[in-house]
């Protein structure tokens, strides 16, 4: 492990000095200017020959890029790129796509200047073509819109850089996720894209678009930015392989082009009038004269000469047959140029306002189990993302220049959003190297946290040194190790909003202190027992037996600092009221909600006390479903990473009885249920909360009966949900579900409980007329409602079998010899559901970019001494900034360059007030940094001045028109800016 890290760094700080170059000049005419239109008399085959490179799956991303570790796949991706280089200097003819940067990245830092310049002429060429651009494949059922955007303009900044602006992608290539978000489409469509192909869809849903000739559509990906949010989308014919027995790479079987007639085995004729027959084939399903076929798969072309040289001999003499009546013209082609050749077809095109999930190749086969997989991981990346935020803010606002540092997690964070990283379809050792990766990022932004606090805590005139500050990443199972037996300690809370929040911080300890707070006062802490399933989590060493807990209010896009001192005798060790009660009745209630629970530990009912609201709760807990074991043939398909199925449809209670501990003091009341000895939550309620948190604990969960189980959580009410539900689509907008329904086919289904699950990515939701329960997440998970007045939502996965997608290893995670303990939240909302959107747009960002918590051991004798030389609150904001506006991004790019997104976080008509557009002054945001003296406004991937944006337009069959006039776009009144629901508006900014 440490000879992997140390190598990891390395390659990494090459990058350092690479990456972030000066702009390649770019050249004079390039993308659409060296596309083959085709014949328009002919059926126009465009050949598009492809790669597709995992970054990590069955071998970590360094040991596929290398090519080590053969005895589980002999594959390298440093030597695919430098065959296809090779193959493609040797006929001006032949086009290539790569989509990668991760792997590109690699390779490109390897090279020579004559090299560099070699590829740069290929692109210049159109010969080379990067589609996509983002850092990795990304997946689209478990990622969030924050980390989606980032790690496409992480690629889209090094292809810029790089080779200027003829590598622009144009395209979206998204052909192997499991399932596809309308979001991306309206992000993508954001980033300038043209056009967007994939290859997996549900197999009911393909089966009827080629009846319908309906395979490619315009995608309207948002409700709320119209055409700004549509993009031209395309499901490709056979995936992304290459049709059947045409496979020229060294991991097919299939039969090379034998054409030298004195030979055995000639087979042109056989192989052209085959290949004929393919294209006619396929034209059928499609409704121009044009029609894509891929060359490729996972990590083909190690030797990409066998592919060209047969891709040549095929385009001959398929072509020659045009002589003899043949109306097939085939070419090298990219998917731009496929695209370009539509748009030139002049024809109508259907469209389409849901998405594509979720995803099924057979009746019993849904690909619903992934978005709960690896559930940890899905939390530590969003731990990361959060780290990642804070860093670039505080990198930002306290001047540091240090983005070469941030590089280290922005690029690890770009791996982990891989579709088969983030969302938990990868071996285990795969999975750890995505978690190391993350972590050694996270530790290189320790370095640039404390250069920035270092400047923001110092007042003027002092000159001690500040205490280095560090993180505790297992505070949530209670342990921050550093701090245990301190005499004094800090914690500094950096809140990355633009709005003031409060939050209740939980330090354990194994002695008692006093608190201050940033103005000296003695803070009102609460001072409780950690709990025993706390305690016993496998390989938590704290000694911490208690927890303070106590009401931090942060100021907006700022910080507080609070002051440890360990109490003396002379101090006491005076506690305040506090009322423990078991198996008895249980009331929380704070000023707007009442929470009820009986003495067995069921939730009876939530009260909203502002509203006179009561939500009864038939039942809420835990549940499990025993996974489909075996895997012989697609009626006994099993349960594994990628697909849940369970063994039935009625989920087992996961316990008979329940214990409850009931806890009120006057900072928090809190019911701790627990079902046994692998699964507890803790449900809580804070003072002027406006919702209910709900922690939960699972694991290990129990094997030793040789049944894997999945594990739900429920909650049942009275609500008449009329069988629909409401789930988010990557964190952005929401998406109305129905049970047992597809808005574009007549839906059948084997398996009522796989088919009905969505994509939680922040929040779900049922209402009715008066009521609406609004469930938020930590992570991404997975869900729906089986029953009407019912969420439910999968929390933990242990799974015996695999289901047979090529992982070859059961979904069963360990650690210290066990299995695995996840602990999550929700936060639910109990609300009238024109009140609803208000409550779980704001609460779900700051859920979302919660504060950021670290620790320092100051060198001072006294509270006193350290309140003279540090400042103990600080905030970049001199003024209120609307409760719509989200300050999404902000990234030092130079000395005195910052990339600034903001976004309006709420939807058309959800709100009276904050669905409304809004203007603000970019100016009140940086006031503590200068003044801004240049505004650019560009593309959502941060690479093309939004003015200089011009897409292709498209007309769908009902006369609609796709274009949008850019030039009233992103015009700026000095530094007042305006933006529209769901609109995110990127700048590059000038500070003075």
């Amino acid at each position: 492990m440490t000879i992997h890290v140390a190598m990891f760094c390395a390659v990494v700080l090459l990058v350092g000095t690479q990456s972030f170059a000066a702009p390649f000049k770019p050249y004079t005419s390039c993308g659409y200017d060296f596309c083959n239109l085709g014949n328009p008399d002919k059926l126009n085959v465009h050949i598009v020959a492809h790669t597709h490179d995992d970054v990590g799956w069955l071998k970590t991303i360094d040991q596929y890029y290398y090519g080590s570790r053969s005895e589980i796949r002999h594959r390298g991706v440093q030597y695919i790129i430098d065959s296809v280089i090779q193959a493609l200097l040797e006929n001006p003819d032949r086009r290539y796509i790569y989509v990668e940067m991760a792997f590109f990245w690699r390779w490109w830092n390897q090279q020579s200047d004559d090299m560099h310049n070699t590829v740069r002429q290929l692109v210049n060429e159109g010969r080379l073509e990067f589609i996509s651009g983002g850092w990795s494949m990304h997946d689209e059922g478990a990622t969030h819109y924050n980390s989606i955007i980032d790690q496409h303009s992480l690629g889209a900044e090094f292809l810029r850089d790089q080779f200027g602006d003829c590598a622009r992608p144009k395209i979206g290539w998204q052909i192997d996720p499991f399932g596809h978000s309308r979001e991306v489409a309206s992000l993508f469509a954001q980033m300038g894209f043209d056009g967007l192909f994939f290859g997996r869809a549900d197999y009911q849903d393909i089966a009827k678009r080629n009846m319908t000739k309906t395979m490619e559509m315009i995608w309207k990906g948002s409700v709320n930015l119209n055409r700004q949010g549509w993009l031209f989308t395309g499901i490709l014919p056979h995936g992304y392989d290459a049709p059947d027995s045409f496979c020229f790479d060294i991991l097919c079987t299939d039969a090379p082009i034998m054409d030298d007639a004195r030979l055995y085995d000639y087979n042109v004729p056989e192989r052209v009038q085959a290949f004929i027959n393919v294209a006619h084939n396929e034209a059928i399903s499609y409704t121009t004269n044009h029609i894509i076929m891929t060359f490729g798969s996972d990590f083909h072309d190690q030797n990409a000469n066998e592919k060209f040289k047969n891709l040549d001999k095929l385009i001959k003499y398929v072509n020659a047959q045009q002589e003899n009546g043949s109306n097939v013209n085939v070419f090298y082609s990219t998917p731009s140029c496929y695209l370009y050749a539509l748009n030139k077809a002049n024809k109508q095109w259907t469209s389409k306002t849901d998405d594509f999930f979720p995803y099924a190749t057979h009746s019993h086969g849904f690909w619903t189990g992934y978005f709960t997989s690896r559930a940890t991981f899905k939390g530590y990346e969003r731990y990361s993302n959060n780290i990642l935020q804070v860093t670039r803010q505080l990198n930002a606002f306290s001047q540091s220049n240090r983005r070469n540092t941030i590089f280290y997690l922005s690029e690890a964070m770009g791996v982990a959003q891989h579709h088969d990283a983030i969302s938990g379809t990868e071996r285990q050792h795969v999975a750890n190297d995505y978690v190391q990766r993350l972590s050694y990022g996270i530790d290189r932004t320790v370095d640039v946290i404390n250069d920035a606090y270092n400047k923001l805590l110092l007042k003027e005139g002092q000159t001690l040194p500040v205490a280095r500050q560090f993180l505790c990443s297992l505070s949530n199972i209670s342990e921050c190790l550093p701090i245990e037996g301190q005499d004094r300690f800090t914690l500094t809370l950096w809140n990355p909003t633009i709005h003031p929040v409060t939050i209740h911080p939980h330090v354990p300890v194994t002695r008692e202190y006093l608190i201050r707070d940033p103005m000296g006062n003695l803070v009102s802490a609460e001072y409780l027992p950690i709990s025993d399933m706390t305690k016993t989590i496998p390989g938590r060493i704290s000694t911490a037996q208690n927890q303070y807990i106590f009401k931090a209010l942060l100021p907006a896009l700022g910080y507080n600092t609070y002051y440890f001192e360990a109490r003396t005798d002379e101090q006491g060790n005076v506690h305040k009221q506090v009322t423990m009660t078991q198996n008895e009745m249980c009331i929380l209630q704070n000023e707007h909600l009442r929470v009820e629970f009986d003495d067995q530990g069921n939730l009876q009912q939530i009260i909203n006390l502002e509203k006179n609201l009561t939500l009864p709760f038939t039942s809420q807990g835990f549940y499990w479903y025993s996974s489909f074991p075996s895997n012989s043939s697609e009626g006994f398909q099993a349960s594994g990473a990628y697909m849940f199925r369970p063994w039935n449809s009625h989920a087992q209670p996961v316990s008979s009885q329940r214990i409850i501990n009931c806890t009120k003091t006057k900072i928090v009341q809190s019911a701790f249920i627990v079902f046994n000895e692998w699964a507890t939550q803790q449900i809580t309620l804070y003072p002027e909360a406006l919702f209910v948190e709900i922690e939960w604990t699972l694991g290990p969960i129990p094997i030793d009966d040789g049944i894997g189980k999945e594990i739900i959580i429920r909650y049942d009410t009275n609500i008449n949900s009329a069988s629909k539900y409401y789930t988010d689509a990557n964190g952005r907008e929401v998406l109305e579900r129905i049970r047992d329904y597809r808005p574009t086919w007549n839906y059948s289904s084997d398996e009522p409980i796989s088919g009905n699950y969505y994509p939680i990515n922040s929040r779900i939701w049922i209402r009715d007329n008066q009521s609406q329960l609004t469930v938020l997440t930590d992570r991404s998970e997975g869900g729906g409602s089986m029953h009407d007045g019912s969420i439910e939502i999968m929390l933990h996965r242990r799974i015996l079998y695999t289901d047979g997608i090529s992982l070859n290893e059961p979904l069963n995670e360990t650690a210290y010899s066990k299995g695995l303990v996840v602990r999550g939240r929700h936060h639910l909302f109990v609300e009238p559901p024109t009140n609803s959107a208000r409550m779980h747009r704001i609460g779900a960002q700051q859920l979302f970019m919660y504060p950021l918590t670290t620790y320092s051991l100051p060198d001072t004798s006294s509270y006193t001494n350290y309140s003279m030389s540090y400042r103990q609150t600080w905030s970049a904001l001199s003024d209120t900034m609307p409760l719509n506006v989200h300050l999404l991004t902000f990234d030092q790019l130079s000395s005195e360059e910052y990339l600034v997104r903001l976004e309006h976080y709420f939807e058309l008509n959800e709100d009276e007030i904050y669905s409304q557009p809004v203007t603000i002054d970019l100016q009140v945001l940086f006031v503590t940094m200068g003044t801004i003296v240049n505004m650019q406004e560009l593309i959502l991937s941060a690479n093309l001045p939004l003015s200089d944006l011009h897409r292709l337009e498209w007309i769908t069959n009902n006369g609609e028109s796709s274009y949008v006039d850019m030039s009233k776009q992103g015009s700026l009144q000095e530094t007042m800016i305006t933006l529209h629901p769901m609109q995110i508006r990127t700048f590059q900014i000038t500070i003075n």
